[in-house]
């Protein structure tokens, strides 16, 4: 088990270094090719007022004058070591590690991007518990009553919520509970939890319902079809022959069977959400690191949009690295390949 996790932290690790080149890449190095100037670039930094004097100066100081392997040996410099960043005749430095410097608002990125983090986070771990739970426990139901009543609206449920897109059915609960009904919290409301528990949850409980109906729609139909795959297996039909209840059948032996396609998908979808609920958090005025990047996109803020962007895929990547431990625990045959 032990060489298996260092394994996998290796794999982590090296996946990193290619995720910060993709970013370069993607970022400084595809606008060069597609004709942008070293001014181009670092108009993107100054937003959308600055005059051509000052984003030259910019671009001289920045380093976006120098070779493509020089900018990408200072972009990683930045990540580790942290980066100094000129502002007027003085230069700010920005602690390692740097994921840039905002001149909109002359403070380093990350900082602003871990005061937001709490709200994307408490929107993520909330929603992410009312997914799983009526996800799988609704498909394990259908795959047992395969056919019923019960199967055929749920599946139908399932269907609605993979189909409509958030910023109908957020803008949708929003008319009818908050604003028509007034049962739970308008728009732009959020309560930090250490301030008030309970506050904290009223405030993201439809964000919550809204962000959970979409995702558990597809957990429910991928746990009914592994489920009714898993429950025709022999070792299925041997464990019931053994005399063990149906409730450890279905729970010990058929659905940790099926948890294996169900925990990869958790690992992708809790990284990207925690990376920032765009639509969600725009559709209900939520601070968070979604509409943060929305708001770096507008003003032309490319450190916002680069930092964003970093932190999402660092977050992708730790929840891939623990989807792959958990495969290890759910099913041994992992560990042992």
């Amino acid at each position: 088990m032990a060489v298996y996790i260092v394994r996998r932290l290796i794999a982590a690790i090296f996946l990193l270094l290619i995720v910060t080149a993709a970013c370069f890449v993607i970022f400084f190095l595809v606008p060069r090719l597609g004709g942008a100037t070293p001014e181009d670039l670092a108009s993107r930094y100054v937003g959308k007022t600055a005059d051509v004097e000052t984003i030259h100066n910019i671009a001289v100081r920045l380093g976006f004058t120098e070779p493509v392997y020089v900018q990408y040996g200072r972009f990683l410099r930045g990540l580790v070591l942290g980066a100094d960043y000129p502002t007027g005749p003085t230069t700010t430095h920005c602690p390692a590690p740097c994921f840039g410097y905002s001149y909109l608002t002359q403070q380093p990125v990350l900082p602003e991007i871990l005061d937001r983090l709490p709200v994307t986070m408490s929107l993520a771990a909330g929603a992410a518990v009312i997914w799983v739970v009526a996800g799988v426990s609704t498909g394990v139901v259908s795959a047992l009553r395969r056919g019923s009543v019960f199967d055929r609206t749920a599946m139908s449920v399932s269907l609605a919520g993979v189909s409509l897109p958030i910023f109908f059915t957020g803008l949708l609960t929003l008319s009818v509970f908050s604003y028509t009904l007034g049962i739970t919290a308008p728009g732009g409301s959020y309560t930090p939890i250490e301030e008030n528990p309970l506050l904290w949850a009223y405030d993201l409980l439809l964000p919550w319902i809204t962000l959970a109906f979409l995702y558990a729609a597809g957990y429910a139909r991928l746990t009914r079809a592994g489920m009714l795959d898993t429950m025709g297996e022999d070792f299925i039909r041997t464990a019931r022959a053994k005399g063990l209840p149906e409730r450890t059948v279905v729970v010990r032996h058929g659905l940790r069977s099926a948890l294996t396609p169900i925990l990869t998908i958790f690992g992708l979808d809790l990284g990207l959400l925690l990376g920032g609920a765009i639509l969600t958090e725009s559709t209900f005025s939520l601070p968070g690191i979604g509409k943060y990047s929305v708001d770096a996109i507008t003003n032309n803020d490319l450190p916002k949009v680069l930092g964003v962007v970093l932190v999402g895929s660092l977050f992708i990547i730790i929840a891939n690295l623990v989807v792959d431990v958990l495969y290890a625990v759910v099913d041994p045959r992992v560990r042992l390949s």
